[in-house]
């Protein structure tokens, strides 16, 4: 058996370094990986303070919807087992409207419902335990279903007829966040800026006279598969299967879960896909996850469904699949 976790960014920032303005930034660790913020063309005690505000509202989001240590998440999630209603913050019950709006346009593909599953695979750690479960005990969870629809919000109260449905929100909460950080950085007056979770960014004006520009990493070999540039409002947002997996027995499970079958999705190595527009981090960041789960075959009539033009795949042979809007961008 094998295990690994490598690399904590998906995307790499390609910054060049440059004369005044100074470009101002700062890194930490927060949803158990890598972010730095980036600002350009605004004197540090401007900067500073903006990227300190950004930093320390990534820092409340992760211990709020924390999915295996306690948060304000794990506590609702503790309640719907029991189908016991449990009073929300109004942002929080904004959100899971959300998630449940996404969930359905990818006819749940896209399912925080599942964590029990993300659980059993081991996923729940900070550290993929690498042990294959029970088949027995996938089908279990597969068959309780468990769905967003199946929760019910009224008055910032959440509920659930299904005691199966546990959330995790890691497929959306960085994307959350990347939105979050555009609307602190604006209030802060900074107008260009380059926010990077993980590999989920999202680009605010742009880098001196030229737009940012990022790397797209390649899911097996060392350095970038491609490189694009990004203008203000632009978002990427890659879901792989080469940072949280484990190997057993030659085989890699990945911690996207086909909420069908109960398994790791297996057809694609990494899938980028980009956006733009309103809450373009939080499409970015979950809307990657159905066309990553579905796999090649139906990879450009889910993107299509789901309003996306915009993507680049790696699917498990090595092959290559780009839309026509994204080979125009890319570089």
């Amino acid at each position: 058996m094998k295990r690994a976790w490598f690399g904590l960014w998906l995307l790499l920032p390609l910054l060049v370094s440059c004369s005044s303005p100074p470009l101002v930034q700062q890194q930490s660790y927060v949803f158990g990986t890598l972010v730095e913020v980036s600002v350009y063309g605004a004197p540090e005690a401007q900067a500073k303070p903006a990227i300190a505000a950004v930093l320390a509202r990534f820092d409340a989001l992760h211990h709020e919807l924390h999915a295996w240590q306690p948060s304000v998440l794990s506590r609702l999630n503790a309640a719907l087992a029991k189908r016991k209603r449990t009073a929300v913050s109004p942002a929080l019950a904004d959100m899971l409207r959300d998630v449940q709006t996404v969930s359905a346009r990818s006819n749940d593909l896209f399912n925080p419902a599942i964590g029990n599953l993300i659980a059993l695979w081991g996923f729940h750690a900070d550290s993929p335990q690498g042990k294959v479960p029970a088949a027995a005990a996938i089908t279990h969870w597969v068959n309780a279903a468990p769905r967003m629809e199946d929760l019910h919000i009224e008055n910032n109260q959440v509920w659930s007829d299904n005691p199966a449905v546990q959330l995790d929100l890691g497929g959306y909460a960085k994307g959350y966040a990347l939105d979050e950080a555009v609307r602190i950085l604006t209030s802060h007056g900074i107008r260009n800026a380059l926010v990077n979770i993980g590999g989920n960014v999202i680009a605010l004006g742009q880098h001196g006279n030229r737009p940012w520009r990022v790397g797209i990493q390649h899911p097996r070999k060392p350095g970038t598969l491609a490189k694009l540039d990004l203008h203000d409002g632009d978002a990427i947002g890659t879901s792989g299967d080469y940072q949280r997996y484990f190997e057993v027995n030659g085989h890699r499970y990945c911690h996207l879960i086909d909420p069908r079958t109960g398994w790791p999705a297996s057809g694609m190595q990494s899938v980028t896909i980009l956006v733009s527009g309103d809450h373009a981090g939080t499409r970015s960041d979950a809307l990657s996850k159905p066309l990553f789960i579905d796999g090649p075959a139906r990879l450009a009539d889910n993107a299509s469904r789901l309003g996306i033009t915009d993507y680049l795949a790696v699917d498990a042979t090595g092959q290559i699949h780009v839309s026509p809007a994204m080979k125009a961008r890319l570089r």
